[in-house]
């Protein structure tokens, strides 16, 4: 028997877990990034002529490349924190401060790498 919660969605909605819910959300997001990547990149490989050029066409495009490139980084990142914090175990106080160090490390690299897509993806 599963445990049953009345939470409505606009409760839910509402909740304010700040930082760490965020990174929590944003991690699974970037896992079904991935997998959605790897999902493409299986088949375009497997359907071959037009259907596999309109995969390629898919996962060339270089919003799509922006969005996996985020998934990967981010993913990647918050991954290390979380083993960091796993292998450390009296880190686990300083969560917070570690959740800022990571946003501190993922956004420069994230906003060159979208400077750098953009520009190619624009034909610059």
């Amino acid at each position: 028997m599963g445990l049953k919660r009345n939470v409505s969605l606009s409760t839910a909605l509402r909740y304010k877990g700040q930082g760490p819910m965020l990174t929590f959300v944003l991690h699974r997001i970037g896992g079904l990034g991935i997998a959605i990547f790897v999902t493409t990149h299986i088949l375009a490989s497997f359907l071959g002529g037009k259907g596999g050029v309109f995969v390629n066409g898919i996962y060339e495009n270089w919003i799509f490349q922006l969005f996996i490139f985020f998934c990967v980084l981010f993913h990647a990142i918050n991954g290390l924190r979380i083993t960091i914090l796993d292998l450390f175990p009296k880190l686990i106080e300083h969560s917070r401060e570690a959740i800022w160090l990571e946003w501190a490390v993922f956004l420069p690299l994230y906003g060159f790498a979208v400077y750098v897509i953009v520009r190619a993806g624009l034909g610059g």
